[in-house]
């Protein structure tokens, strides 16, 4: 199962990207996330951080580690976790548009354990909508993050 979702941010690819990857300091930016512990950094660069994030998701409190697997400074990032016997691919890509960004979390969420595969149908139809909704939240909290930032820096 694959769930995408883009919104468009009045603001450069640049401005996006120095929030997205700012994933020490996410709880100050994503409303959904309540803690964030850096696991592992990488000398430099993005890939091979790794995290542990807090969220709270259908009314519980759901802790994951995420590490970033691939990157493309001002273009896209991709963080894997495995939890519940499936693997989560999560891609967040900025593109140009007219007189802005725009800004494309895709989540995939791939069962490995058997019971993960035969649940996968079922789990796809009920979870779509709220992990969508999610999503949203949290692109929608980027895009306020990225654009206050552009309005302070003209004050």
């Amino acid at each position: 199962m694959t769930i995408e979702v883009q919104v468009t941010i009045n603001g450069p690819g640049e401005a996006v990207w120095e929030v997205i990857t700012d994933i020490e300091n996410a709880t100050e930016t994503i409303s959904g996330i309540e803690q964030v512990e850096v696991l592992e950094k990488p000398e430099n660069g993005l890939i091979g951080l790794k995290w542990r994030e807090t969220r709270k998701l259908f009314g519980k409190t759901a802790t994951e580690e995420m590490w970033i697997t691939e990157a493309a400074a001002n273009e896209f990032y991709k963080t894997r976790a495995e939890s519940h016997g499936c693997v989560y691919i999560t891609t967040m890509s900025i593109s140009g548009s007219h007189g802005g960004s725009s800004l494309t979390m895709s989540h995939q969420i791939n069962p490995q354990a058997l019971i993960a595969k035969l649940m996968s149908p079922l789990m796809s139809f009920i979870f779509n909508r709220v992990i969508r909704k999610v999503i949203l939240q949290d692109l929608n909290d980027i895009k306020a993050a990225v654009e206050n930032q552009g309005s302070d820096d003209s004050a």
